[in-house]
């Protein structure tokens, strides 16, 4: 087996195998929640990514939005996650996988009092980059929302203080 990986690396499928331990993978904290970049596209032939998302507890991760060019697939490690798929709210377990497919309007939220993790399953890959892309240098509102457009990805801001009433939740530096 290999050197364990140094967080900050991005492997490519030539690197061979290995493992990706508990530290390991490059980290972005968004207040709320987090991303570990466990497995980029480059690394899967572009077939998916993996991310794995830290939920502070009553934490909801995103407002209402939905996806241009790729699934999510949401399975929960750790908590309790709350999801809107469309106009159903469903709520997933330890051991639980939570599909959200391209073009369906999805968020989803801790809707526990205890941290949640998921790892999130992304195909095709790609969309992992905007994550990383968000949390370079000065962010702006508009900017953020330039980026997100590239990503294919239409956001519904509006929700948030709906979504945030309606579940008891928190949104950001809430």
């Amino acid at each position: 087996m290999s050197t364990p990986p140094n967080p900050s690396q991005r492997f490519t499928g030539k690197d061979g195998p290995r493992i990706i331990g508990p530290k390991d993978g490059k980290l972005a904290d968004f207040g709320s929640f987090g991303a570990r970049f466990m497995v980029w596209g480059e690394e899967s032939g572009g077939g998916f990514s993996l991310v794995e998302h830290p939920i502070a507890p009553h934490a909801l991760v995103a407002p209402l939005h939905r996806h241009a060019h790729e699934d999510e697939y949401s399975f929960v490690l750790e908590g309790r996650m709350g999801a809107q798929l469309g106009d159903q709210i469903v709520y997933a377990e330890v051991g639980d996988l939570v599909f959200k497919p391209r073009n369906q309007w999805h968020t989803f939220w801790n809707a526990g009092g205890t941290p949640c993790r998921i790892l999130e399953i992304i195909s095709p890959a790609g969309f992992e980059h905007m994550f990383d892309e968000l949390t370079a240098g000065d962010m702006t509102f508009e900017l953020a929302k330039a980026i997100q457009a590239r990503y294919g990805l239409e956001v519904d801001y509006d929700s948030v203080a709906r979504l945030c009433v309606e579940h008891g939740l928190t949104f950001g530096s809430e």
